[in-house]
């Protein structure tokens, strides 16, 4: 049976964008009010005949209008709403889809306020730990609260911004005219047109820094132990800020960020979005990415930057019409501590704690150098393709070893087939490891790795058993218990 189709809510916001009264609307699309508002409230599909004459009067792509809501969205609502707080609450995912599609601001509303609660639910039972008090967790939370607050704009933004992208392109184009290659061209227009000195310096001229812009002296001090791919890219942010501060500012000026910390944040977030950029041309890359299968490594061969550089650059791929995969991205350290984060597609982090141990990212740092591949499973049953590699940040020496850290980059199983890492994966037999987002908010049972007893989740003891996990508790009830 054909599903008709319901979008009342978006059409209202197209007639809203637009500056049309329902009468006015109706008279472009040749129907009478009365249809129309019918079909803003839902209790009308709309029928193909209206559909081609949206897009003939108003230019647009109706498959904007027709496509699903919200995936991401949805996945957040259902998440959240299989907290115990819930009870046994359950609501049909069609009509979760409904509330979304209706009135997506106030679900994210809903979601910031179930965050909320799961932060203090999360500070409350850090009391009774004797390693932490609430003195401290505020304290956390306080320092963490701009770089959330900048999170959330990046991922309000889809971590896409057309404006530094198009810019950076032109300027990839202006710079590289005379056949220069781009890390020439960036070193030559620092020295040329700013008048700066660029130098590397030992290690022991610049032993609590790897970039430094000497504004008196004009130049840019870069130490020794940055890799060659890290040199440049801080030539580039330098350039970036030089020729287009206004651009960015401008930016950060609309984000509606108020705190000077989550100001500078972001300010640094958008300059290193344009050097990537800038080394990463949208329409160059993104071909590129099609061309090698999404190959990490070899991309950052061609490209001159390094695999976390690449792996971050794919996550903005977001153009409307130019899309490529969209990709989750992690960084962790060796002891699961998350320092980097975001999603482009429906994959959804923790503020707290470290990624699943079950999750091979963490093997890495056994395996220095090699890309792991794992097919994980979330406990609402999404599967994604995660690859995983370990990586040196910087150069070390004799007394101060390389900062290790592992970068993780996945995405939904159904765009395995555009990965190369997917080649040797049997993905019709071969069963998905499920993880959780973090032991406080997984509720698997009998999980030998579990290191924390889920919150809210009423715990057992019995003395004459002892089971895989530390913990035993009380499970969810199913929609058919």
């Amino acid at each position: 049976m054909k599903k008709k189709l319901i979008i009342g809510p978006r059409i209202k916001r197209l007639r809203t964008q637009l500056s049309l009264t329902q009468a006015e609307f109706a008279r472009r699309l040749d129907v009478s009010a009365t249809y129309v508002n019918l079909i803003e409230r839902n209790q009308r599909p709309v029928s193909a005949a209206v559909l081609l004459k949206l897009a003939e009067e108003f230019d647009i792509n109706v498959a904007d209008l027709a496509q699903d809501m919200d995936a991401g969205l949805v996945n957040e609502l259902v998440n959240a709403l299989r907290d115990p707080v819930f009870g046994e609450l359950q609501i049909p995912k069609g009509e979760l889809e409904d509330l979304v599609g209706a009135s997506p601001e106030t679900i994210k509303g809903f979601l910031r306020l179930h965050e909320r609660y799961r932060e203090l639910a999360l500070s409350t039972y850090s009391d009774a730990n004797p390693l932490a008090d609430r003195e401290k967790v505020e304290l956390l939370e306080e320092s963490a609260r701009p770089v959330e607050k900048v999170r959330q704009f990046l991922h309000e933004q889809s971590n896409y911004f057309p404006e530094l992208d198009e810019t950076a392109s032109a300027f990839y184009a202006e710079l590289t005219s005379g056949r220069k290659t781009i890390e020439m061209a960036i070193q030559e227009r620092l020295e040329d047109k700013y008048k700066l000195r660029i130098r590397v310096l030992p290690s022991s001229a610049m032993p609590s820094s790897f970039t430094y812009f000497d504004r008196h002296r004009s130049g840019i001090d870069i130490s020794e132990l940055l890799h060659p791919t890290g040199r440049q890219f801080q030539l580039a942010f330098q350039l970036g800020l030089l020729e287009y501060r206004d651009l960015i500012e401008d930016i950060v000026a609309k984000s509606g960020l108020k705190e000077d910390s989550a100001q500078g944040l972001a300010r640094v977030s958008l300059t290193n979005y344009f050097a990537a950029a800038l080394l990463m041309p949208y329409k160059a890359f993104l071909k590129a990415c099609e061309d090698t299968r999404y190959d990490v490594d070899l991309l950052s061969h061609r490209f001159g930057t390094s695999f976390e550089q690449t792996a971050h650059r794919l996550t903005t791929l977001q153009k409307p019409d130019a899309k490529g995969i969209p990709f989750f991205f992690l960084r962790i350290d060796a002891a699961g501590n998350v320092s980097k984060r975001f999603s482009a597609g429906r994959f959804h982090f923790s503020k707290f704690g470290g990624a699943c141990p079950r999750w091979n990212i963490h093997r890495t740092f056994e395996q220095p150098g090699e890309t792991l591949t794992q097919l994980i499973q979330m406990p609402d049953d999404t599967t994604y393709v995660s690859i995983s590699k370990a990586i040196n940040r910087s150069r070390g020496h004799h007394g101060r070893p390389p900062a290790r850290v592992a970068i993780g980059l996945g995405c939904d199983k159904a765009y395995a087939d555009s990965l190369i890492y997917c080649d040797r994966l049997d993905l019709a037999s071969q069963k998905p490891t499920p993880i959780g987002v973090n032991c406080y908010l997984c509720d698997r049972q009998n999980c030998a790795s579990r290191a924390h007893a889920p919150l809210n989740r009423k715990l057992k003891f019995d003395a004459h058993a002892r089971g895989i996990s530390l913990y035993e508790f009380e499970p969810v009830r199913s929609k058919e218990s």
